[in-house]
This record gives C-alpha cells, sequence and structure tokens, in this order.
C-alpha cells in the first residue's frame, strides 16, 4: 500500500468515496496527508458549487482535491468532467509542498477516472473561467 518513492499509503476511503463520487454522490473530495497516508478530509454535498469547494481549501496548507464538474459544451450538450487539483499555495511550508508534489502522481493512480489535472497554487490559478475552458 506504501508508495516506496514517497512512503505515503492510500486509505481504502479514499478510493471509496472517489466512486462514490463518479456514481454523483459528491460534488468534490478535499484530501489531506496525515502522517504517512492520504485521507478525506471533507465531502462536498451535491448541490454545492465551484465556490463552496475553493472555500473549503485552506490558504496556507496543501491539500489534493477532486471535484465533478458539469457543463454545458458549445453544441449545447449537457456532460461532467472530473479534475484533480493539486492545491499548493505559495503560502504553505516548503517541507508540506515537497510531499505532496512527491506523492502526487502515486495517489492519483489509485483514482481511476481522473479525467483532468490542475496544479494550482494560488486562488486565480484554478478560477471557475479556467476550470470552465479546461473542461470544453
Amino acid at each position: 500500500m506504501a508508495n516506496a518513492a514517497s512512503g505515503m499509503a492510500v486509505e481504502d476511503d479514499c478510493k471509496l468515496k472517489f466512486l462514490e463520487l463518479k456514481r454523483r454522490t459528491y460534488r468534490f473530495i478535499i484530501f489531506r496527508i496525515d502522517g504517512q497516508q492520504v485521507v478525506v478530509e471533507k465531502l462536498g454535498k451535491p448541490e454545492e458549487n465551484y465556490d463552496d469547494f475553493t472555500a473549503s481549501l485552506p490558504a496556507d496548507e496543501c491539500r489534493y482535491a477532486v471535484y465533478d464538474l458539469d457543463f454545458t459544451t458549445n453544441e449545447n450538450c449537457q456532460k461532467s468532467k472530473i479534475f484533480f487539483i493539486a492545491w499548493s499555495p505559495d503560502s504553505s511550508r516548503v517541507r508540506m509542498k515537497m510531499v505532496y508534489a512527491s506523492s502526487k502522481d502515486r495517489f492519483k493512480r489509485e483514482l481511476d477516472g481522473i479525467q483532468v489535472e490542475l496544479q494550482a497554487t494560488d486562488p486565480s490559478e484554478m478560477s471557475f473561467d479556467i476550470i470552465q475552458s479546461r473542461a470544453l
């Protein structure tokens, strides 16, 4: 279960909650590294929106997150895409940034069904307009 490179384990609950997000049980999930494992920190209800999601991310600590975006294509089709967001604010501690960066790919591989990946160090780098443009 542990990643040899980073020594990080992924709690089974992370994978189970991600499967539930794919079934539209949640709008978003925020994950944090606790000790030597990735754990679920927050689950966003289906009725919550992108502003609720961004408000749930701490201003000075790294997190991983997945967000299920519903959108309408230029051809007027309703679609959804699952985003993986690596949140690493400039104000977070260097060691924390290094741990999250070294564990990201291993953790992301555990979540089958990610369609778009985004790295953000500042809220402007993950504005709703940017998310929407990456979905199309």
